[in-house]
């Protein structure tokens, strides 16, 4: 049995398995388009989609990270679509990435920067192994180039995370209450970075 389901603008087909020597509920991405729920003979169609549901944030960050894994040489994400290189005939991609960020962030640093009345003193932006924003002591803020690569929620989060620094240097309480004011899902935006470091 099976049905289908959309996440994130894309159709995903969930394959519902019911066995007698099941005991337990199993939920598996097994690709980007296919979801695997495998149970006992008593789970319904109703259950199943219950899951869904609850699991839904899993299932997106788990769908991000089988794109970045699976992804061909001739493909790159943007902005957590796949593309062709061909397409945009792209020679580098950091450069590319580098040249198309510039498109997005000032224009979300500038949005945020008025909603939390914070300014920050200058914006860059460059290739980072380990971090995907950054706030130096002079309210400077440097932005992770391979952003592009996720959906526009996910730069925008650390967007309000970097300007959220201007006004505490630290993650304390303080800090969090602040982010989760003008990102009240910043938690489930964390785990899909996390999931990529």
């Amino acid at each position: 049995m099976s049905f289908q389901i959309e996440i994130n603008q894309r159709i995903v087909t969930v394959k519902l398995e019911k066995r007698k020597n099941i005991k337990h509920v199993y939920l598996r991405v097994l690709s980007p388009n296919i979801i695997e729920i495998k149970t006992n003979i008593y789970y319904t169609l109703y259950d199943a989609k219950i899951l869904i549901e609850k699991k839904i944030d899993w299932i997106e960050n788990s769908i991000l990270r089988l794109e970045e894994k699976n992804i061909s040489e001739d493909e790159f994400l943007y902005l957590g679509i796949r593309k062709k290189l061909e397409d945009y005939k792209i020679k580098n991609l950091d450069t590319f990435y580098k040249k198309e960020i510039v498109k997005y962030l000032p224009n979300l640093v500038d949005e945020y920067s008025k909603k939390m009345n914070l300014f920050p003193t200058s914006i860059s932006y460059r290739k980072n192994k380990r971090t995907w924003g950054s706030c130096n002591y002079k309210n400077g803020l440097n932005f992770n180039i391979l952003l592009m690569k996720f959906p526009i929620e996910l730069m925008e989060y650390v967007v309000i995370h970097e300007l959220a620094h201007i006004e505490h240097k630290n993650h304390s309480k303080n800090f969090w209450n602040l982010v989760e004011k003008y990102c009240p899902d910043y938690k489930q935006r964390e785990k899909i970075f996390k999931s990529f470091l």
